[in-house]
């Protein structure tokens, strides 16, 4: 207990401004032994805040990953209890789209298509004067096969044959509607483009 005492009675009379801030091996024994008390506080606040800091963040990033595989872990266990739905609706859809592809002609049932064109348009009552085979158009999963019609006929003939192509078994859409007055009669003349389409087994390449 004295010898502290007589320690801090030197240091109370220690003159601090008679230090010598480029010689500090010649300080008091007291004051070195504060300076390095401090310093070592001072490194251990700031090495435990550090420290404290980076436990912070890991905890941060170790929760969220725990958010993130939580909500993965019920997406799974959500589709696992409706696997077999999901397998239902896949055999579902896949019968839907062979059912499709089905209804789209091949290169060797595009001629029979025209026949059938030609049999709606003349079972109409109409005057076939071209049916014409465009270019084909690709794309990505499927061949569009454009046909150029133009026929002759009375308004409700055209109507008829027009419901007649819309009705074929085969997919076929009708576009491009254009009629003008004839020159024989009063009858009509109907232009149109009917497309068609063909499954692109080449998947778009």
């Amino acid at each position: 207990m004295s010898s502290l005492q007589e320690t801090l009675d030197k240091i109370n009379n220690i003159d601090f401004n008679d230090l010598d801030f480029e010689n500090v091996g010649s300080w008091p024994t007291p004051v070195k032994a504060i300076i390095c008390v401090a310093v070592f506080g001072l490194v251990l606040f700031l090495g435990f805040n550090f420290h404290l800091s980076s436990l912070g963040k890991t905890l941060d990033r170790e929760a969220r990953k725990e958010t993130e595989l939580k909500q993965e872990f019920q997406i799974k266990a959500f589709q696992a209890a409706n696997l077999d739905s999901y397998r239902a609706q896949m055999t579902e859809m896949e019968a839907s789209f062979g059912a499709l592809v089905r209804q789209l002609p091949s290169d060797t049932e595009v001629p029979g298509l025209l026949e059938d064109i030609t049999e709606k348009g003349l079972g109409a009552g109409l005057t076939i004067n071209t049916i014409t085979l465009q270019p084909e158009v690709t794309h990505e999963f499927y061949i569009e096969l454009p046909i150029s019609i133009n026929v002759q006929g009375n308004y409700h003939d055209l109507g008829n044959f027009v419901s007649g192509v819309a009705g074929l078994p085969r997919i076929v859409t009708l576009h491009d509607f254009k009629i003008t007055d004839g020159k024989d009669g009063g009858r009509l003349s109907m232009e149109i483009i009917a497309r068609t389409y063909r499954y692109n087994d080449k998947g778009g390449a």
